[in-house]
């Protein structure tokens, strides 16, 4: 069909404006989009990047040693929770807002929570429920009940089998991870731990063993095998191949914080150096954004000696807007108890963090106000300064191809107060701007109150004293294209006592 009988089919149907960004007539005066800048996501890359926060949630044979990684010569008998519940642990979750759940289906231990064909040393040979449960089921159950996205985390250091180190171990891995790619329903995530080789059990040989963490894997083969049974599941590793580590177990991204990674400099990933991880690089040749991995406590299985030293509510949302907000996403580690269940001390934390942003985040204070842009693409309304509130993710303000530092003013009817301001990017067409300024009308003259660098997905900007004004005005002072904003948003974080 030609795009004049396409386009005339639509008038019709009082669409005409969906077609203003999608067929060039004559660039942007036209109204045609935006040509994107540097790399891009994917469609699997932008189903991750809209979940932002999701959990973690370490339990294996340590849970009941007491460690932190075990050594592989445990017992499968010492896994036996008293009392496990999944629908606790993932409704837990799900209260504290979290999106989806992954859990370590296998720790460097080589404990396996499903009863795996492949190996005796697994939840088959243990007392809980006769050797009868399976912990990736019930998990992967409870997520689909609840709602929440499941994921599973799979170690490719494993200390309990004997031919970890030796090309027999990938066959086996790989054997494994195809029970948790066709047995589980849909996965959002798979996660590859980036723990490689050292002393171990190894089917009692107890030794070192030490492996070239570049080549030995061969994760091309492994990766092939995820892309072909979850094509929409994003994997992890050090740096990616879908999103990568942030060089730190404490939560905090870079500021700034870029998206994309350059792929082409010597001794990169797989194993290789760690250069750029936290801020990212730019311009990049990859899009390769960023996860924040922490646990809620000291380490990241359960602990009694630390049921006193929970993260705070203030410390897990300093956490979220260090992750969260500057364009990553934030992924929590619950630890289960030996019951089997998050215990009350982390719910207390996570159910008062979550009203806090709850109460931040309930209303956008800049809904209602009258949008006056310096500068808008093309003439309609395609790319008008409304896609900023409008709260969809497809629609956005952009300008012309040579306008880089546009700004946009809002009027109030009264004065708003706020101290929070959030900045969206319309992934699809790169990450585009590099530096922005927010200001306060006040006393009859334009005062900054704020200013940034990297946006992306989501950027987020405490302020600390609340501003009270009637007239807010964002500019963008830097970018390598011109801007494609989705969202803007003024908040008002409650005090806390």
């Amino acid at each position: 069909m030609s795009n004049r009988l396409l386009l005339s089919g639509l008038i019709g149907a009082g669409l005409i404006a969906t077609l203003s960004g999608c067929i060039s007539l004559n660039g942007a005066e036209a109204g045609a989009p935006p040509t994107p800048y540097g790399p891009v996501p994917t469609e699997r890359q932008l189903r991750w990047h809209a979940l932002e926060f999701y959990g973690f949630l370490h339990f294996t044979v340590n849970t009941f040693t007491d460690k932190e990684w075990g050594y592989g010569d445990e017992s499968p008998e010492v896994f036996n929770p008293t009392d496990f519940d999944a629908d606790q642990i993932v409704r837990t979750a799900r209260e504290a807002g979290m999106t989806g759940l992954i859990l370590t289906a296998k720790h460097h231990d080589g404990f396996c929570l499903w009863p795996s064909r492949y190996t005796e040393h697994s939840v088959k040979r243990s007392p809980w429920k006769n050797g009868q449960g399976d912990v990736v089921r019930e998990i992967s159950d409870a997520c689909r009940r609840h709602g929440l996205k499941f994921g599973v985390y799979l170690s490719p250091w494993d200390r309990n089998h004997r031919d970890y180190a030796r090309p027999e171990y990938l066959t086996y891995y790989r054997n494994q991870l195809r029970e948790l790619l066709t047995g589980y329903g849909e996965l959002f995530t798979v996660w590859f731990d980036g723990a490689n080789g050292g002393d171990g059990y190894y089917g009692g040989a107890r030794e070192r063993r030490r492996i070239d963490n570049r080549t030995y894997y061969d994760w091309p083969t492994t990766w092939a095998l995820v892309r072909e049974l979850q094509p929409f599941a994003c994997m992890f590793s050090d740096a990616g191949p879908d999103f990568r580590w942030i060089g730190n177990e404490r939560g905090f991204a870079g500021d700034p914080c870029w998206a994309t990674l350059d792929m082409t400099r010597p001794g990169r990933y797989p194993g290789g150096s760690s250069e750029g991880l936290t801020q990212g690089e730019r311009p990049g040749t990859a899009w390769l954004p960023g996860e924040c991995d922490v646990s809620i406590r000291p380490g990241w299985f359960y602990h009694p000696g630390e049921d006193e030293k929970v993260k705070t509510p203030a410390q897990l949302l300093e956490i979220y807007y260090a992750s969260v907000g500057r364009g990553c996403c934030l992924n929590l580690n619950l630890p289960p108890d030996r019951r089997g269940r998050i215990h009350d001390n982390d719910i207390r934390s996570l159910r008062e963090f979550r009203r806090i942003l709850d109460a931040t985040f309930s209303r956008n204070l800049a809904q209602g106000a009258v949008l006056t842009a310096s500068h808008t693409r093309g003439p309609g309304r395609a790319y008008g300064p409304a896609g900023l509130l409008d709260g969809k993710a497809e629609t956005y303000w952009a300008t012309p191809d040579d306008v880089l530092t546009p700004s946009v003013t809002l009027q109030f009817r009264q004065p708003v107060t706020f101290n929070v301001v959030e900045l969206r990017e319309y992934l699809p067409l790169g990450q585009r701007l590099e530096a922005f300024a927010v200001d306060r009308w006040q006393d009859g003259d334009w005062v900054e109150c704020a200013r940034g660098t990297s946006v992306g997905n989501r950027r987020l900007l405490r302020l600390g004293t609340p501003i009270q004004t009637e007239r807010v005005r964002l500019r963008i002072t830097q970018a390598a294209a011109c801007p494609a904003l989705s969202g803007f948003g003024l908040y008002l974080e409650p005090v806390q006592e």
